[in-house]
């Protein structure tokens, strides 16, 4: 079992940037997701990186302005979020990943609490 912990959200005007963590209780050797809820909404996929770091992949409404990294000597991933949109309004959850492809909710076994994120215009 692995415990995950998001920070750094926050209020940002649109156009800004946060910087979002996760960090792990433990190494593992798992893809991490992001993913982010808003209101009324299903859970939507973020990005998600594989443990080497080699692999980055983004949802169609973040690419371009979002960059996913990992520093696994602190056992920790990172979201860089640029440009933010009131549209990225949302809760933003990591997630390790289980088995099978990587932009679905349910291939993830491991979920943080999540932090808000906002984004006002």
């Amino acid at each position: 079992q692995v415990e995950l912990v998001e920070s750094g959200g926050g209020l940002v005007q649109a156009g800004g940037s946060l910087r979002l963590s996760c960090a792990a209780s433990r190494r593992t050797s798992s893809t991490t997701g992001w993913f982010r809820q808003a209101p009324g909404k299903e859970r939507e996929f973020v990005a998600a990186i594989t443990p080497d770091g080699d692999g980055r992949y983004y949802g169609d409404a973040v690419k371009g302005r979002f960059t996913i990294s990992r520093d696994n000597a602190k056992n920790t991933v990172y979201l860089q979020m640029n440009n933010l949109m009131p549209e990225d309004t949302a809760v933003y959850y990591c997630a390790a990943h289980r088995l099978g492809v990587y932009d679905t909710p349910r291939t993830y076994d491991y979920w943080g609490q999540g932090t808000q994120v906002t984004v006002s215009s």
